[in-house]
């Protein structure tokens, strides 16, 4: 008996003689104020006082109030790093990297247990961090969820522009962790209302390279900050006090960006990155608040397939453009008569631009042995007659277009009535902003709120407007994607007697867009619409609708024709005839021009010119 109880003494003796000193109350709660430990913690003031923390786990707390006690959690935590160093892998010095290494250096706590982690010796040593950089895999128009773009962090080891690949680092990501096969609409919808847990994930950079830039054809802007190893070292140690633990996820502020800010504010304390984003954090602000703040040393461009694709088939012909298809879905076609007729330069062109079409129409999909065979011969091809380096024009910077939340301000009449605009947009583009580092006719609006103040001081809510996505994507002789949009919220419409109505809407429609020139885009979709109108019979009416135009871009800005009508149900037929022109000011700041007339079965037709200043801030 005494043999089997004396481990259990012994163990129990080295805990006493181990136990935790007494941490003095006034140092307690100077710590738990420190912003680094606020910071470990993810903690922010409560809404009504007090703190609570982002972090929606209970495993991420030693004690049981520390998600809204910084100091009960501090003093837990205190008390955890004196456990027996047995424990291995599962002493909270093991588990807690960077808050163990914090309260040594703010205490000099030198009597320490020396617990073995080789869990964490093991993972850390295989990232090996020495440095950072920010990726922002830009916006995707035809993807609701990928519309504002993205960011994550790149993990590199010493020496990786010499000696490695980037390739080789980690991809550190923060996102909603999706169970089953959500639709696109149900995925929206949770993401916007926290319908999804949060995690942070880590996974060879390739592995992401593959999945923005390839099956999403996205581009890639890589941001080298300059945060020292140590820096690194530290973020990388909270990472790992992080697995699996899970945070709220809400699409516009508790998103992929702001919490890669929470880790930077930690890799490099004194940075105050999200104090910027109480409401929203829209990936390309959260780049510029980065950038601001003078963590950037170097930016480099991974064009996405699509791009590289569509700058290789520039150059060719509408006939050449014909025999890339050809190749691409039939490789024998190299051995053609008429193909060996052109000449070597041309072919080096079309072969290149085959094998990159079809490595594009491959993308996502499963291996198909044919595809492979047909993509080797042009290899083989290629191979025999190299094309010329292939120079991808580098876009303007995401960062350094306009800001995400607009002001408006408008003067204008409709009909004789003259009124004045006030608007307020929470994020984030439409068709006529300010363009540069956007892409011509992509539009995504949410929370636009307009009020009008008539003569006689009678004020009106013109429009709410929850969401407005438009994707004008043109089709070409190689690619032929599809031209969507939707919308919903409140607005006003002609009524009866020439009076407005304010009805609750939600609309979609679905075509195709052309590039008619270098700068001239023409759209025209089919369009349904939902709407509800106390002038009409039934509680909710349906429409079917059209919705055409040309948005050019011009010296002075955007200019916008577009012709819309719907029909509904009921024998009412509403369209619409508007033009307006966007005069960029600044980078900041647009003059808006517009006129409209309204047609409608219960109203004779109604004219609309309106002036508007715009004002684009964070």
């Amino acid at each position: 008996m005494l043999r089997r109880l004396l481990p259990l003494l012994l163990c129990g003796l080295c805990t006493v003689l181990q136990a935790a000193p007494q941490l003095a109350p006034a140092r307690l709660q100077a710590l738990a104020a420190e912003p680094f430990w606020l910071a470990l913690g993810h903690y922010e003031r409560g809404k009504l006082g007090g703190w609570r923390s982002y972090v929606d786990d209970d495993e991420f707390f030693l004690a049981a109030s520390g998600a809204e006690d910084p100091a009960a959690e501090l003093a837990a935590t205190f008390e955890a790093l004196y456990r027996p160093a047995a424990l291995g892998d599962r002493h909270p010095q093991c588990r807690y990297p960077a808050r163990t290494r914090w309260l040594r250096e703010q205490l000099a706590l030198d009597d320490l247990p020396a617990p073995a982690c080789p869990e964490f010796a093991a993972w850390y040593a295989d990232i090996a961090p020495h440095s950072t950089v920010l990726v922002f895999p830009a916006a995707y128009l035809n993807s609701p969820s990928s519309m504002f773009g993205h960011t994550l962090l790149r993990v590199d080891q010493a020496d990786i522009d010499r000696q490695g690949s980037p390739l080789l680092s980690y991809a550190l990501n923060f996102g909603a962790y999706i169970e089953g096969m959500d639709n696109s609409i149900l995925y929206a919808w949770k993401g916007l209302m926290g319908g999804y847990p949060g995690l942070f994930a880590l996974m060879p950079y390739r592995e992401k390279i593959g999945e923005y830039s390839r099956l999403e054809n996205r581009d890639l802007w890589e941001y080298r900050l300059n945060l020292t190893a140590v820096e690194t070292g530290r973020l990388l140690e909270h990472v790992w006090e992080l697995r699996q633990i899970q945070f709220d996820y809400f699409f516009f502020d508790e998103n992929c960006s702001y919490r890669l800010l929470e880790l930077l504010e930690i890799a490099r304390p004194g940075l105050q990155l999200t104090e910027d984003f109480p409401l929203t954090a829209i990936p390309a602000d959260t780049v510029r608040a980065v950038k601001n703040a003078g963590l950037i040393e170097r930016i480099d461009y991974r064009p996405s397939r699509e791009r590289e694709l569509l700058a290789r088939a520039a150059p060719l012909e509408a006939a050449e453009q014909g025999w890339v298809q050809r190749l691409a879905a039939d490789s024998r076609a190299l051995q053609d008569a008429g193909y060996q007729a052109l000449p070597t330069e041309r072919r080096a062109l079309i072969e290149d631009g085959a094998y990159r079409l079809l490595r594009y129409q491959a993308s996502g999909a499963e291996r198909d042995p044919a595809s492979a065979a047909r993509s080797y011969r042009l290899l083989q091809a290629i191979n025999r007659n190299p094309p010329p380096r292939l120079e991808v024009e580098r876009p303007i910077l995401p960062e350094d277009g306009h800001q995400s939340r607009t002001w408006q301000l408008g003067v204008g009449s409709r009909d004789d009535r003259a009124f004045a605009e006030y608007g307020l947009r929470m994020a984030y583009h439409d068709l006529l902003d300010n363009l540069d580092g956007f892409p011509l006719g992509a539009q995504i609006e949410i929370a636009q709120l307009r009020l009008r103040q008539y003569q006689g001081n009678h004020w009106q809510l013109q429009q709410l407007e929850l969401a407005g996505i438009r994707s004008l994507t043109p089709r070409n002789r190689l690619l032929k994607p599809w031209s969507w949009q939707v919308a919903g919220g409140l607005e006003r419409v002609p009524g009866e007697g020439g009076e407005e109505r304010l009805v609750g809407h939600l609309n979609g429609g679905a075509g195709g867009s052309w590039q008619l020139g270098e700068e001239l885009l023409g759209f025209a979709l089919a369009t349904v619409r939902l709407e509800q109108n106390r002038d009409f019979a039934a509680w909710l009416s349906p429409a079917a609708g059209f919705d055409g135009g040309l948005l050019w871009r011009n010296r002075a800005g955007n200019l916008l024709l577009e012709a819309q009508g719907d029909y509904f149900h009921n024998g009412e037929v509403r369209r619409r005839l508007s033009l307006a022109q966007q005069l960029e000011l600044g980078d900041n700041l647009g003059l808006r021009l517009s006129a409209a007339r309204e047609f409608s079965q219960w109203a004779p037709p109604v004219n609309e010119v309106q002036l508007q200043l715009r004002w684009y801030y964070y």
